[in-house]
This record gives structure tokens, sequence and C-alpha cells, in this order.
């Protein structure tokens, strides 16, 4: 199941990314300067706003792209998408036309099966690929065991998003917060339960996958595999990083993480060097 976390109310606008879209959030990189970008998907019930944090952690050469769903935030009004193929076609119509320096592409949960289906989708439409995949705190694509949560009640639902953690007990006793977050929630729970992949061919950017120790939606088996699936879709390199804490690890771990991207990315990003890797 895919985590969710709401982040409300919501936050001042962030700059407007190039392109002006609805669906990009942009807090660091100048665009114009930027050597590199990192695209960041969020969580089911997630924001843009979950990632704004790193910002202050990356280098001016790193121009971060947040995606922003509908029906959350300053796009509350904006109506849910309802599957995973009308989601993903919005979001590489967004990305697209900032794709003009190598990118690498960061979903946690079930935004790393959005960040799969969307280098699918820019490899269709002929565009470069990721440089790398970097997919955190869910199995691969097609192995992920999915239910029906979507379907449940409110207060199904708000226990499902006790038990993952990352959400307050405070925001879910307040009626309107909790009407607003279980919308968001719901949408992005019914895409990515009924999300059914069709079978590619294997992507060829390295992936690295990163998760948290205790993470609950890993369950036992998945804890002994680590990798959950991932190095079958790729005909690359996977690599594997545990980090102590839960199903959302990364904000506790925040900097951490981020440090782990950018060594990924091209190892001077994180020692001041910064250039740019020529070869995935």
């Amino acid at each position: 199941m895919s985590a969710a976390v709401p982040h409300l109310p919501p936050a001042a606008p962030a700059h407007a990314a190039r392109g002006d879209s609805p669906w990009i959030r942009r807090w660091s990189g100048s665009g114009a300067t930027s050597r590199a970008t990192l695209v960041c998907l969020p969580h089911a019930g997630g924001s843009a706003t979950f990632y704004r944090p790193w910002a202050a952690l990356l280098p001016p050469e790193v121009e971060l792209l947040a995606l922003q769903y509908p029906a959350r935030e300053e796009r509350v009004e904006d109506p849910g998408i309802t599957g995973m193929s009308e989601l993903v076609t919005a979001v590489a119509d967004a990305v697209l036309p900032l794709l003009d320096r190598p990118y690498a592409l960061f979903g946690h949960s079930m935004g790393s099966a959005v960040a799969w289906e969307l280098a699918h989708e820019l490899r269709r439409r002929g565009a470069p690929g990721p440089r790398r995949l970097f997919a955190s705190g869910r199995v691969a694509p097609g192995t992920a065991v999915t239910g029906q949560l979507h379907r449940q009640s409110d207060d199904v639902l708000g226990a499902e998003l006790l038990r993952l953690g990352g959400t307050s007990g405070e925001i879910l006793d307040d009626p309107g917060l909790r009407a607003l977050v279980l919308t968001a929630v719901r949408h992005d729970y019914r895409i990515i339960e009924t999300h059914r992949p069709a079978e590619r061919p294997p992507l060829t950017c390295p992936v690295h996958v990163l998760t948290g120790a205790a993470d609950p939606e890993l369950g036992e088996e998945r804890g002994r595999d680590r990798a959950g699936g991932w190095a079958d879709l790729t005909t690359a390199r996977t690599e594997v990083r545990v980090f102590p804490g839960d199903h959302f690890y990364l904000t506790p771990r925040r900097r951490e993480v981020v440090a782990t991207v950018l060594r990924r990315m091209d190892p001077s990003l994180a020692t001041g060097a910064r250039t740019w890797p020529s070869t995935p």
C-alpha cells in the first residue's frame, strides 16, 4: 500500500517552475544555470511540499522539481485523477519541456510506481531517459500486494495512516482537516490499488532502492529481499540502501537521504566539486 502524509494548511506558493505548470513546484536551482534536475514524485496523500526541505540540502547546480498532484493544497479544487495512466500522462506533459539536462527520478511509496511509469512514458515519447531512478518505500510495480482501502470507511483509512506513521492524530481529529486529508488519500489509493502495470522491456538506467529497516509495508518476506523486485525492471545495476526507521524513514533521515541521492547522481555533487557525469 502507498503511504499517506498530508501537508495542511497549504504552504506559501513556491516559485513557478519553467513552464509555470500547476503540476510543478520548484524551490531550488535557477533553471538557467542548473546542470542537473531531480524530479520528485510524492506518496499517496502527499504533496510537493513534502520535498520542500530538500531544497536547502541541494547544491545550486541541481534543480529540484516536485510534482503536485491535484485535490490537495492549492489544487484542492482540482478534480482528482482516476487512474495511473491518466496521472502519468499529465505528469509527462508537465515535465517533458523541462528535461533539457540530465535528470533523475525519485519517488516515495506510490511515487516510486509513478516514477517507474513516467520513465517508460518518457521513453515512449522519444525523450532521453533518466540517469537514475530512486525507488523509496515500495516494492516493484507488479509485485506489490494491493488491497481495497480506497473503498473502505474513513475510520479504516484513518487507521491505516496512523499505522504507517507520518500523520498526526491531531490532524485526523480535526473534522475539517480530516475530510481534506482523506479525500486526497482516497484518490491516490484508488490509483495505486488499481494499478496493473503492463509488461515492457526493462529500463536501462540504474535503480537505487531506499527503504526503512522497520517499514511495515515491506513485511517480513520483503524485509529479506530489500530489492523488492526492482532488479528485474532494469538492465543496469540495482543498489539497495536501508535506513533506520519506518515507512517515513526519509523524514528524520532527510540529510542522509539527500546525500545518498547526490552521491549516486554524481559523487562530486556531495563533495563540492560538482560535475554531472557523462555516463549513467
